[in-house]
């Protein structure tokens, strides 16, 4: 792969002047086998391998930084999902698991590790339960480690009974995490579509299709589309807008793969994956909502802000696609909305409310995102809002996803700080109408009719 100087140049300006940056390097890490039988001697041959193998990443992620003049925000692991792992064992406690996996992280030095997961769109084995009544309890003890769970998938249907638990989990880990705002929730996500090769967390977890070990890298420019929508200009087009959109990704991702090449290289594993997603910070200009509003709407939230999010997604994967074969995990745009400085705004300016937010996750990479709700929100409220956004994404046959955080002693309007990447929450109203005897029917939605392709 081979750059000009003016690519060089330009990709100069992108990380001095726009925030670009590789937002994190993910190593994946196959635990088939540590299975055992003893699920303290599973836990210290997963303590022993994530060790062994991630060692040098964050070294290596320090070393290409300072070689190639790119930020890497975050180096993480992702994993097998546990519940695979611990099948083996029998236990009905897999918080020793998330132990192990947490003290392998601070170890190796990484920022997150990823996969205290189960798949059961169909059904529960009985790790999988296990691994539900673990994991307000595992989020609570650790500090590294995130969960997910895949709840519904288009080939399969909703499965209720898993989003009940679900949302029994999310409300058990914001109680034992009330004195930090419920933010065990925020490492704890459910997905429809699950992305078997996703870097970025809670939701990174490695698939049964993957290699040993894997390298996948995921890159951030909302900053570097702003800034070409800005020059660009308000008088083009929306096709004008697409394109430069498109060639922006393509400059994105084609930095992506190059240091996700060299990683990859210097850690003696396969590279795997980029990830084009516009992840936004609470920095200035790393908003996705400011796009948006270059693109022409006048507050996030408002009349065209789907139709606009759904420019602003597509062109972004063909760019993305243009650039390298290699692209994967969600790609497109996210809207966690407390992570972004201008979401933030529009929620406060009553223009982005939590039904125009599922809305534009019926066009965007991945679903609701860092939403806060009263922490006296039922739980049968959560399940319908879960249960809408499985159903987005099971209809459409996409990847959707709800991190949604009660927030202990809040109510709608308040506001919570959790600082860092994670930002400042504005605690949405959930509404006052639920849907308690559709959560108590329990039970599975069948797959859609498009289900059925092959």
């Amino acid at each position: 792969m081979s750059y000009s100087d003016r690519e060089i140049l330009e990709t100069v300006r992108m990380v001095e002047l726009e925030t670009l940056d590789i937002r994190t390097t993910t190593l994946g890490i196959s635990l088939f086998d540590c299975a055992d039988p003893d699920a303290e001697s599973a836990c210290e041959k997963i303590y022993t391998k994530v060790c062994h193998h991630a060692r040098h990443l964050v070294e290596v992620a320090e070393s290409i930084s300072a070689d190639y003049g790119v930020p890497i925000v975050n180096k993480r692991i992702a994993v097998t999902p546990i519940a695979w792992v611990a099948a083996a064992s029998g236990t009905d406690d897999l918080v020793p698991f998330a132990r192990a996996m947490d003290a392998a992280a601070k170890e190796v030095g990484v920022d997150f590790i990823g996969g205290f997961s189960a798949y059961v769109e169909k059904g529960f084995t009985n790790a999988d339960r296990a691994l539900f009544d673990s994991i307000p309890a595992a989020l609570e003890v650790t500090d590294h480690v995130c969960a997910s769970v895949a709840v519904g998938s288009t080939r399969a249907g909703i499965n209720i009974d898993a989003v009940r638990r679900f949302a029994d989990a999310v409300l058990g880990a914001a109680a034992r995490t009330r004195e930090t705002g419920g933010l065990g929730c925020a490492k704890l996500v459910c997905f429809c579509n699950a992305v078997q090769d996703n870097p970025f967390v809670a939701g990174a977890h490695i698939g049964v299709g993957e290699p040993e070990t894997v390298l996948n890298v995921g890159v951030s420019g909302p900053g570097v589309v702003r800034s070409a929508l800005e020059r660009l200009g308000p008088e083009p087009d929306l096709l004008a807008v697409a394109e430069t959109i498109k060639r922006t990704a393509f400059k994105i991702t084609r930095m992506g793969e190059l240091v996700g090449r060299e990683a990859a290289k210097r850690l003696g594993t396969l590279f795997g994956i980029v990830d084009v997603s516009l992840a936004p910070t609470p920095a200035v200009g790393d908003s996705v909502a400011d796009i948006l509003e270059l693109i022409g709407i006048d507050k996030t939230g408002g009349n065209g802000t789907t139709c606009a999010l759904a420019l602003l997604t597509d062109a972004v994967k063909k760019g993305g696609a243009m650039a390298s074969s290699s692209v994967g995990g969600l790609s497109g745009a996210f809207i966690p909305v407390s992570e972004d400085r201008g979401m933030i705004a529009a929620v406060e300016a009553g223009a982005l409310s939590l039904d125009k937010m599922e809305a534009m996750t019926a066009v965007c990479s991945v679903g609701l995102d860092m939403i806060a709700v009263p922490g006296d929100t039922p739980a049968s409220t959560i399940v319908g809002i879960v249960a809408d956004e499985m159903a987005i994404g099971m209809v459409n046959a996409k990847t959707t996803a709800v991190r949604i955080i009660p927030v202990p002693g809040k109510g709608p309007g308040e506001t919570v700080e959790w600082g860092g990447l994670l930002g400042t929450a504005i605690v949405q109203d959930p509404g006052k109408f639920g849907c308690s005897a559709f959560s108590a029917r329990g039970g599975r939605i069948p797959a859609p009719l498009q289900g059925y392709r092959n």
